[in-house]
């Protein structure tokens, strides 16, 4: 099955075919680092990272670009507020979106240029759209904003009428010939920063936050490329925006605009107006980073997904039953044929799953075929079917190494006090297990049973088989 994409564009779901064969490029508009990020900022991060690494293990060379604005009125506005530079509050920022992306393990992106090492590309980009026709300098300001009526096209994307678009109050004050225009370049103020204006042909200034995005694009991926992504909080005026003055430049600009949906708090908007915003360093930590990469990759990627108390419980009970059956499965087939017949270097996914991954990135749908798998594969090791246990080991293994959620992974396996806590907790059950074994030993049956049934009460459940006893995590008990 060829892999079908939503594209926000034309409304449908159609065929993905590479531009250049074998080859991916895919620009996602990155953080405007002007404050901490939040779960929706990591929410985006990850759709594209799960969409990245399932190209690639269909064969396709993936280019990602995901750029950083780190030059813009609210980060101007915060870098005063917090009373530093502004250059020094953008990069703090950066860092920290970097380190929330580090901890879900999101794959690096090829590059991640910043709008102010790309000036000079967005100064000839926007002296291109003056010389076209579609844009005009502000007499005796340096601003200079895109005519909207210009390109007739304007607000297909979103699929509005210019007509129909509310005009701008403040219009006649920026100096716009209309309401609707928006601006390219504006012109430095003397109550911003003096580091914070570039020299142009239209006067001492900095870019407006849209012809970033053009500018970097174009001059990573070229005229044309294949990926378009973002949250779906951009698609108006942002991504509106770019491809009306990418294509009145004369670019075809992105084949696909793919767009993902918003994160809610307890079924409201997330927004800092209503003060729950849900910031990624009150939630994140290296005890549940595996937890927070499966919460938040659960759901389409195009609907809302709603944070609320109980959803990383859920998400950690989830992972602990596949590596609970990774541990069973390596323990029973090691030193079999079973496990020495399969090649894990290359992955085996079942068809549904295949299915699913292709049918727009059905990621509910690809966990329900995993969730399965392991419900088959612990039947089997029940019923000793090794042969279909190996099977469904396998295809576990290439299912959760493909959404990078394996609980076995070092990346996920050996992190913070969640490992410290493990060891300690494995030491106590040892020695639990220990006083067991002497009580079988002996006989007094009373005993083993009462220790059974103590760590079964609290969630440790025992698996013995010719010559040892393993212990995992499963459901508390409760009367």
């Amino acid at each position: 099955m060829t892999l079908q994409l939503f594209d926000s564009r034309s409304q449908s779901l159609r065929d993905f075919q590479p531009i250049t064969k074998g080859e991916v490029g895919i620009y996602l508009c990155g953080p405007t680092v002007q404050s901490a990020p939040h779960l929706g900022h990591l929410r985006s991060a990850l759709v594209y990272d799960q969409l990245r690494r399932w190209m690639e293990a269909s064969g396709l060379k993936v280019r990602l670009i995901r750029n950083i604005t780190d030059i813009d009125d609210k980060v101007l506005e915060n870098a005063k507020q917090e009373n530093r530079p502004w250059w020094e509050l953008a990069y703090r920022y950066e860092q920290l979106f970097a380190s929330a992306n580090r901890m879900l393990d999101i794959e690096p992106a090829t590059y991640e240029p910043r709008a102010t090492a790309n000036i000079a590309e967005m100064i000839e980009l926007i002296q291109l759209l003056i010389q076209r026709g579609h844009a005009y300098q502000v007499e005796g300001s340096a601003d200079v904003f895109f005519s909207a009526s210009s390109w007739k096209a304007y607000g297909e994307l979103t699929n509005q009428k210019l007509d129909d678009l509310v005009d701008d109050s403040e219009a006649k004050d920026l100096g716009k010939k209309d309401p609707r225009d928006f601006a390219l370049w504006k012109s430095h103020k003397d109550s911003e920063p003096e580091d914070a204006a570039w020299n142009s042909p239209f006067g001492l200034g900095r870019p407006g936050w849209h012809i970033e995005c053009s500018a970097m694009s174009v001059k990573y991926l070229g005229k044309r490329f294949d990926i378009h992504g973002g949250g779906l909080d951009l698609r108006f005026p942002h991504h509106e925006n770019e491809l009306a003055q990418s294509q009145a430049a004369g670019h075809y600009f992105a084949n696909f605009w793919l767009h993902n949906g918003l994160v809610n708090v307890a079924g409201q908007k997330m927004s800092k107006s209503l003060g729950n915003s849900v910031l990624v360093g009150d939630v994140l930590n290296d005890s549940n980073a595996l937890a927070v990469r499966y919460y938040l990759g659960s759901a389409n990627y195009r609907s809302v997904l709603d944070y609320n108390e109980g959803v990383l419980e859920e998400a950690e009970s989830a992972i602990e039953r596949i590596g609970t059956f990774l541990q069973r499965a390596v323990r029973r087939l090691t030193d079999t044929k079973f496990l020495e017949q399969l090649d894990l270097t290359k992955p085996i996914f079942p068809d549904k799953f295949t299915q699913a991954m292709n049918d727009d990135l059905n990621i509910p749908a690809a966990l329900a075929v995993l969730h399965e798998a392991v419900r088959e594969g612990n039947s089997s090791l029940d019923e000793e079917l090794l042969q279909e246990a190996a099977n469904a080991y396998a295809e576990v293994l290439a299912m959760v190494n493909v959404l990078n959620i394996n609980p076995e992974s070092n990346v996920w396996k050996h992190s913070g006090s969640s490992a410290e806590a493990m060891v300690a907790l494995d030491g106590l059950v040892q020695s639990l297990i220990g006083q067991r074994n002497l009580a079988r030993e002996n006989k007094d049956f009373e005993t083993s049973d009462r220790i059974r049934d103590q760590l079964k009460a609290v969630g440790v459940v025992l698996e013995d088989s010719t010559d040892s006893t393993h212990w995992s995590l499963g459901a508390q008990q409760t009367d």
